[in-house]
């Protein structure tokens, strides 16, 4: 495999303090993460970074030999992924679950400007992932929705015959599959957050967005 360019030169002890102006939110589909890092990048006029917005680029950039669950995912028919496979080898086998393609985030902030800071955001942002590159561990945390509030985004989202489960065969047992495949993705989180003593917040239906933005600012310590 060839290295990436930031991986040519610059040795990997150095990223904490190369990325010291960035802060990530991840968490789980449906967290409301995207609502609050426009919140805070809008408050405190910082560069948003999205990592939803770049994986087409990213899946550009990417070869069969560093992204093989990612290719091999693209080949399948749209039930092939979302209808006829398991929740659970939909968890286990998903590339951004995996960690592919997390290098070139990485390679995208270390060519954005370092003022003002940037905030990412996404779910590819993996715990252990991250946590080499804080600085401190106040640079980030990692939003978990309850069941309750994953539905209720979900269904606030969605509308008959829009999304790509629509494009199966089975919109409804794809919508159950994906639904089952992320709650394993937030019960992973939750696992990691906690083993590695990173920041995570709780998100729940009686929160407000403002509720959930205050939140991240005091996980921030802003």
């Amino acid at each position: 495999m060839q290295p990436r360019p930031w991986e040519e030169v610059i040795h990997a002890a150095e990223l904490p303090a190369r990325l010291r102006h960035v802060y990530w939110i991840g968490g789980g589909s449906g967290a409301g993460k995207s609502t609050t890092a426009r919140r805070l990048a809008e408050r405190y006029g910082w560069h948003l970074y999205m990592t939803d917005d770049v994986m087409a680029d990213h899946a550009a950039r990417t070869t069969r030999e560093d992204a093989p669950l990612l290719h091999r995912f693209l080949a399948m028919s749209m039930d092939d992924r979302w209808v006829n496979r398991s929740p659970k080898d939909m968890f286990e086998t998903f590339h951004w679950f995996r960690g592919e393609g997390f290098g070139l985030i990485v390679e995208d902030l270390l060519r954005l400007p370092r003022e003002p800071c940037v905030l990412v955001e996404g779910f590819r942002l993996l715990p252990h992932l991250v946590k080499p590159l804080l600085a401190v561990p106040e640079q980030a945390v990692w939003l978990l929705p309850t069941p309750e509030f994953r539905q209720s985004a979900f269904l606030g989202r969605s509308a008959p015959g829009e999304g790509f489960v629509w494009r199966t065969s089975d919109p409804a047992r794809a919508g159950r599959n994906l639904a089952e495949r992320d709650r394993m993705f937030t019960g992973s989180l939750r696992e990691e957050t906690e083993r590695l003593r990173l920041r995570a917040v709780q998100v729940d239906t009686t929160m407000t967005e403002e509720d959930l933005a205050e939140q991240v600012i005091r996980a921030f310590r802003l």
